[in-house]
Order: structure tokens, then C-alpha cells, then sequence
């Protein structure tokens, strides 16, 4: 039998808990807990997928919880004043469950691996959803993004930022402005670079370590070419945007480190993510419209 905790920092949602089970004592809980009967991790997952098993449920929400802080952690750097940690890390505790739910250990790939991104991507879909973002920004996000899809297409390569800013009317200072407003308060993830179907069916970079077990071939095979397609356009990036992604979303790296790793501001960081997620947004648009 489940019973519903409301936890203060997300919102107000109720997150359905095992009964006796406390927000409180799953994000204070220690690692150090026995594991019911005292089975490998591997044997708990193989009969979690078989039984659900509240009890073993239980168990790898609360092993996994330091998780759920330490991703809301990282998004947290650069987020505007207004975004509290604790909602993120209420946010997070979504994408645990979720995580927990849908993890399949046939796939090879390791939980940790899989939570993240599930983590991370419920603190993305939440923010979005609260549309804090002034409508003046959404709005030059949008232009930039168009603009840097359309000089693309029409150039065959990769737009430079005097190109970029010409097409928008401006000069190069002013564009370097725009892109440091946008990266300062947009919600901008590998997240969201792509969309199949409904918004409940997202192909990402990130979402390849899903399992496609409950697909059918067709969607299948319409993922992979997806997922080539996504490939293809990240390497087609300048090289330092690429290791930009390369090192947050697969070494798992902050803004600050990265930019101690390039030798940039940690802002120049946050632009340079900004400006790859949108080259990304503008090319992804023109593949699915079937303009290159």
C-alpha cells in the first residue's frame, strides 16, 4: 500500500512513496543500509522487474538519493537567484522514481549512468513547466535559434558569430550581449534538442540508454536514425562547443570545471553550451522540415 508525502521544495507535488517511507529520511538516508536479504545490487534489479517490490523500491531510493543532490547541484551552477536549490533537488527525486522504474539491467548500461540523465531531465522538464523565463528572452532565443538554422542551411557549414549577428541585424558586442542574457536565464539541455511524437516520446543524445524493449521495430529503427541524425550534428559543431557537451553531459563536469579545463570564464562556458544547443535546435528543425 503506497501513501503520498508532499516534499516543500518541489513545488507542492505529491511524490507516491512507500508507506512509512519519509522525504526526510530518504534525501538523510546513508548508503551504509542493508540491501533486503542481503542480495547483490544485480539480484535486486532482476527482481525488482520481475515482482516491483516496494521493499526493494525502497531500498534503491534510498542508496541512490545523494544522486538526486548531487545533479541538482550541477544544474544549479548558473542558475538565476530566483531557482532554489531545494526545488531542484525535489524536482530530481521525479526523475529517481521514474529512473527506478523504467531501468532496465539487460541493457548494459550502469544505473548511475541512467539516473542521471533521468535526474537531470525532470529538473529541466519542471523548470520549463514553471515558464519563468521573461518573454523577451524566449523571444530572442527563438530568433537566434532561426536565424542560426536558416545561415546554416543556406552556407553548408557553421555559422561564425559576425555571420550570425549580421543575419540578426546587429553588431558583434551586441550579439555577445544577446548570447550572455540568453545563457543566464534560458533552460537549455541536450534534453530537448529533438522530439518524436508526443512530448512523452523524446529521442535525445541522452535518452539513448534507454531501453526500447516496449517499442515496436518501426519506432525502433525511426530512433537509431534519430539518434544518427543527432550524431552527426553534434560533430559537425566548432571544436570547442563539442567538448563542451562531451565534457558535461558524458565526463560529468561543471561549467566552472570545464572552463578551467579550456582556460575560459565560466560564463564564456555558459555561452558556449547556449551557442551549441541552439546550432543544434536550428539544424534539427531544418533536418525534420527537409530543408538540408
Amino acid at each position: 500500500m503506497n501513501s503520498e508525502f508532499s516534499y516543500p521544495g518541489a513545488a507542492g507535488r505529491k511524490i507516491p512513496l512507500d508507506k512509512g517511507m519519509s522525504m526526510a529520511k530518504i534525501l538523510g538516508s546513508n548508503q551504509r543500509d542493508c540491501p533486503p536479504e542481503q542480495k547483490t545490487e544485480e539480484e535486486l534489479w532482476i527482481n525488482y522487474r520481475q515482482n516491483r517490490d516496494p521493499k526493494i523500491r525502497e531500498n534503491f531510493v534510498k542508496q541512490y538519493a545523494p544522486l538526486v543532490k548531487y545533479v541538482a547541484g550541477k544544474v544549479a551552477v548558473g542558475m538565476p537567484h530566483n531557482v532554489e536549490f531545494d526545488d531542484l533537488v525535489g524536482f530530481g527525486v521525479f526523475g529517481l522514481l521514474d529512473a527506478i522504474d523504467k531501468f532496465d539491467p539487460d541493457k548494459g548500461v550502469k544505473f548511475k549512468t541512467y539516473a542521471v540523465t533521468r535526474i537531470r531531465g525532470a529538473i529541466f522538464d519542471e523548470l520549463r513547466s514553471i515558464d519563468w523565463v521573461p518573454r523577451s528572452v524566449r523571444q530572442k532565443t527563438r530568433e537566434v535559434e532561426e536565424a542560426i538554422g536558416a545561415l546554416e542551411a543556406q552556407l553548408g557549414r557553421t555559422a561564425t558569430d559576425q555571420e550570425i549577428a549580421g543575419s540578426l541585424g546587429m553588431g558583434e558586442e551586441e550579439f555577445a550581449k544577446t548570447m550572455m542574457k540568453i545563457s543566464a536565464t534560458s533552460i537549455l539541455s541536450l534534453n530537448d534538442v529533438w522530439f518524436s511524437g508526443d512530448d512523452n516520446d523524446k529521442v535525445t543524445i541522452e535518452a539513448s540508454i534507454e531501453s526500447p524493449s516496449s517499442l515496436n521495430p518501426d519506432i525502433i529503427v525511426e530512433k537509431e536514425e534519430i539518434r544518427r541524425v543527432i550524431i552527426g550534428a553534434i560533430n559537425e559543431l566548432p571544436d570547442k562547443e563539442k567538448k563542451i557537451l562531451i565534457l558535461y553531459y558524458y565526463e560529468d563536469l561543471t561549467l566552472k570545471e570545464i572552463g578551467q579545463v579550456l582556460d575560459v570564464t565560466e560564463s564564456r562556458v555558459s555561452q558556449l553550451h547556449t551557442k551549441a544547443i541552439l546550432r543544434l535546435r536550428g539544424k534539427l528543425t531544418n533536418i525534420r522540415k527537409g530543408i538540408i
